[in-house]
């Protein structure tokens, strides 16, 4: 199966982070949608139908690890790949729900490598 046609949800408080990951993803074939915080990543979880979600932890209001449990409790199946800038998150037990624990960085091999792998591509 191609890329062609998967959504991911990035949902990260810093629009910088928006730029470099559409302008990357969307090069490798996915559609890319956007959330600035928790709540509107729920709704674009829900409203959206994602293949996968990209997800920071650190945000205000509702946090990552949250916006996770309720994005597992209602659809256990889809990928999520928790990102945060800081590594010392990967040993909070609240992480482990998630399918992969990535830190940001701006090279993006290791993040492409992990949305292929959870995408099966």
């Amino acid at each position: 199966m191609s890329q062609q046609g998967k959504k991911i949800l990035v949902v990260d408080d810093e629009e910088s982070i928006h730029l470099l990951y559409r302008e990357e993803l969307e090069e490798e074939g996915y559609t890319v949608i956007s959330a600035m915080n928790g709540e509107d990543a729920l709704n674009a979880f829900n409203s959206e139908q994602p293949d996968l979600i990209i997800l920071d932890i650190n945000m205000p209001g509702m946090d990552g690890i949250e916006v996770l449990r309720q994005m597992k409790e209602s659809k256990p199946d889809v990928p999520v790949i928790l990102s945060s800038a800081y590594p010392e998150y990967k040993q909070d037990l609240a992480s482990w729900a998630s399918d992969d624990y990535i830190v940001k960085s701006f090279n993006l091999d290791e993040l492409k490598d992990s949305v292929r792998r959870h995408l099966k591509i």
